[in-house]
C-alpha cells in the first residue's frame, strides 16, 4: 500500500533463465530449447559492437535465438546497439534489486514502490511464440515448460506473486487442455499474442472450445504484444526499423484484436469473458470505440448481425479493460468516457519502455481524475478482472 492506495501491478514481467526450457521441455524437444548467440565473428565490427569504453570495445550482448533464428525478427545492429545502451543505463537501479531472474528481486521492488499483488508475464516466451513458422507441438510444449517453471517461481511468495499462464494458439486443439493444466496449477488468468496464427486471428472459430472454456472455468484473459515478431504484425509489412515496427505493433494489434473478438462474435457468445489489453496505452481506444459505432455498425450492422448484435462500444464496456500510461495526454476525459472500471494500471516493469517510478506517476494522477477513478484504477478494477477475491 502506497498513500492511502492498495496497489495492483496488473503487467509485470519475469526475465526467464534460458535454461528453464532445457529443464522443463519434454526430452525429445530439449535440443530446440531457446539460446543466446552473439553476432558472427565475419559480420562487421560496428554490428559486433555495443560501445567503446575504457575497458576497449564492448561487444553487443547475446541475442535470444531458436534453431538457428533470432527471436528478435527485424532487429537491426542499430536497434539492438540501442536497446543494450537502455538496458546499460538501467543497470544501476536495477542492480540493487538482485538478478531479475529470481522472485527475490521483484518482491523487493514492489517494496520499494508500494506493490502489494503483481501478475506476471513473460519476456522470452512471448518472443517464442511470436515466431513464425513454427512446428504447433514444439510451441505448445514451450508454453508448458514455461507454465510449470512460472508456477515454481511464483510459489516463493504466492500471495504476492500471481503468474499468468502463456497459451499458444499454434495448436487450437491443444489449449483446452493446457488451461485445464494452468487452473489446475492454481493459475486464474492466461496471456496470448493478438497476431494472427496461421492466418487465423483471434475471433476465429478455431478457439471457439477455448474461449468457452475460459469462460466457464472465470479465466482472465490478457492480450499482449512484443515487438519484432515473425507472426504477422502490424507495419511489418511495410516497415524496417525498430522505431516504426515498435511504434506500429503495441496499439495497432491491440486495435485488430478487439476487433477480431467483437466481429467474430467472440464477445457475444461469451458474456462472461474477461478480456484486457495490455501495454498499449488507452488513447486509441475512444477513438477506435467511436469509430466502430457511428461509422462501422451504424452503416454495416447487418452485414455482422448474427454474432454482433449490439454496438461495439457496448461488449468493451461490458467485458473488458485496458492498461493505462500514467503519462498519456488526456486521461481526465478518456476514463470516464471508456467507464471508470475499465481502466487497470501495470509497470511494465523491468522492461526498457518503462522507467522505475510509475506508481509515483500514476499517484500523480490524483489531481486529473473524478472522484473515485483513481482508487479503481490502482486495485479494484484489476482485482475484478484477475478475479481476487477481497
Amino acid at each position: 500500500m502506497r498513500d492511502g492506495y492498495r496497489i495492483l501491478d496488473a503487467d509485470r514481467h519475469v526475465i526467464e533463465p534460458l535454461d528453464l526450457w532445457k529443464v522443463h521441455l519434454e526430452p525429445e524437444l530439449r535440443a530446440h530449447a531457446p539460446y543466446l548467440a552473439y553476432a558472427g565473428e565475419g559480420e562487421p565490427l560496428a554490428d559486433r559492437v555495443a560501445y567503446a569504453g575504457p575497458e576497449g570495445l564492448v561487444p553487443l550482448p547475446p541475442r535470444p535465438m531458436i534453431d538457428g533464428r533470432p527471436l528478435h525478427h527485424r532487429m537491426s545492429a542499430r536497434a539492438w546497439r540501442a536497446v543494450a545502451s537502455a538496458g546499460r543505463r538501467r543497470s544501476a537501479w536495477l542492480a540493487r534489486l538482485g538478478p531479475l531472474e529470481l522472485p527475490q528481486a521483484h518482491i523487493a521492488d514492489m517494496d520499494r514502490e508500494g506493490i502489494d499483488v503483481a501478475f506476471l508475464y513473460p519476456t522470452i516466451a512471448l518472443m517464442l511464440l511470436g515466431t513464425a513458422p513454427l512446428d504447433p507441438a514444439l510451441a505448445g510444449a514451450l508454453a508448458r515448460a514455461y507454465n510449470t517453471w512460472l508456477r515454481g517461481f511464483c510459489d516463493h511468495e504466492p500471495r504476492r506473486l500471481r503468474g499468468v499462464a502463456l497459451m499458444s494458439p499454434h495448436d487450437p486443439a491443444q489449449m483446452v487442455p493446457e488451461l485445464a493444466r494452468a487452473a489446475a496449477l492454481g493459475f486464474r488468468a492466461v496471456v496470448l499474442r493478438p497476431n494472427p496464427v496461421a492466418g487465423r486471428t483471434l475471433g476465429d472459430p478455431a478457439y471457439e472450445a477455448f474461449w468457452a472454456e475460459c469462460e466457464r472455468r472465470s479465466i482472465a484473459v490478457a492480450i499482449h504484444e512484443g515487438a519484432h515478431a515473425s507472426l504477422p504484425t502490424a507495419g511489418g509489412d511495410r516497415f524496417h526499423s525498430r522505431f516504426a515496427l515498435h511504434a506500429c505493433s503495441h496499439p495497432m494489434e491491440q486495435m485488430m484484436a478487439l476487433l477480431a473478438l467483437i466481429e467474430g462474435g467472440v464477445l457475444e457468445r461469451h458474456p462472461g469473458l474477461r478480456v484486457a489489453f495490455l501495454e498499449a496505452g488507452c488513447g486509441w481506444l475512444p477513438y477506435w470505440l467511436w469509430r466502430l459505432d457511428e461509422i462501422e455498425y451504424r452503416s454495416l450492422a447487418e452485414e455482422v448481425a448474427p454474432h454482433v448484435r449490439r454496438e461495439p462500444s457496448v461488449y468493451f464496456r461490458r467485458q473488458c479493460f485496458v492498461e493505462i500510461e500514467p503519462d498519456e495526454p488526456h486521461l481526465e476525459h478518456g476514463i470516464p468516457w471508456l467507464g471508470e472500471g475499465n481502466a487497470i494500471f501495470g509497470t511494465d516493469f523491468p522492461h526498457i519502455d518503462h522507467d522505475a517510478g510509475m506508481v509515483e506517476r500514476a499517484l500523480a494522477l490524483r489531481g486529473r481524475l473524478p472522484g473515485e477513478a483513481l482508487r479503481k484504477i490502482l486495485w479494484d478494477n484489476a482485482a475484478r478482472f484477475y478475479g481476487i477475491e477481497e
